[in-house]
């Protein structure tokens, strides 16, 4: 685990609660593979990295703990739990069939207002990734999302969708190979879908676009080793 220093923060620009921002490295570190299944995960370089005291990287622990990523060995400390490819699918499915139910919502409803706002941030995706700035495709690709979640207008479905979206990671496609070209392509097809008004259209695309992201990242953990030759294909 690398014990570089980064300070993480909330993509509004706000910190987060203490044990949120360390439930969230530990989580990405998990499920991009950084860290092993059976791995003990130690206080001290968690702490450092989030920068934060070793009371909330506990706190976070624990949470995950509720969650499944880890486990509490007595008198030993978190291990990482271990988790399969279909687990792995499992998280997007879910958040795909939320997303899509959303996009389809959004589709009866958007304002012009945000239909400019939308356009707005493909122009801006296109420039990041000329340039190759993969924070800001990242953080591009979450704002478009978000956008098309206000437009459905149904809170507590995205509140839904945010429990499920904060278990899986985000910043790392960008560096995944063949995310980006997706992502390239299907955004302007979900924009002409909620621009027409197409629900259904709307829906398909999303949780198409969605799901794709679960088998991007069973190729890169599958191409780190994470899971052993032997393990049978889920």
């Amino acid at each position: 685990m690398s014990d570089t220093v980064v300070t993480m923060q909330a993509r509004d620009g706000k910190r987060k609660r203490l044990p949120e921002e360390v439930a969230s490295h530990v989580r990405e570190l998990i499920i991009s593979g950084q860290v092993r299944p059976g791995e003990f995960l130690r206080i001290e370089p968690i702490a450092a990295a989030v920068g934060v005291s070793n009371t909330p990287v506990r706190e976070g622990l624990v949470s995950l703990r509720s969650e499944g990523f880890v486990q509490l060995v007595p008198r030993r400390g978190f291990v990482v739990a271990p988790f399969t490819r279909q687990d792995v699918r499992d998280l997007f499915w879910t958040q795909a069939r939320l997303a899509g139910e959303l996009a389809a919502r959004a589709a009866t409803k958007i304002t012009g207002e945000r239909i400019v706002r939308l356009e707005t941030i493909l122009e801006e995706h296109e420039t990041a990734i000329s340039v190759g700035d993969e924070g800001r495709i990242a953080d591009l690709g979450h704002a478009f999302h978000r956008e098309i979640n206000l437009a459905a207008g149904s809170h507590r479905l995205t509140l839904l969708l945010n429990s499920v979206v904060q278990r899986v990671p985000n910043r790392f496609y960008a560096a995944i190979e063949g995310h980006v070209a997706a992502t390239r392509h299907e955004h302007p097809l979900l924009l002409d879908a909620l621009c027409r008004g197409k629900a259904h259209e709307a829906r398909s695309l999303m949780q198409q676009h969605i799901a794709e992201g679960a088998d991007h990242l069973v190729d890169i953990l599958e191409e780190r080793g994470l899971w052993s030759r032997q393990e049978s294909a889920s």
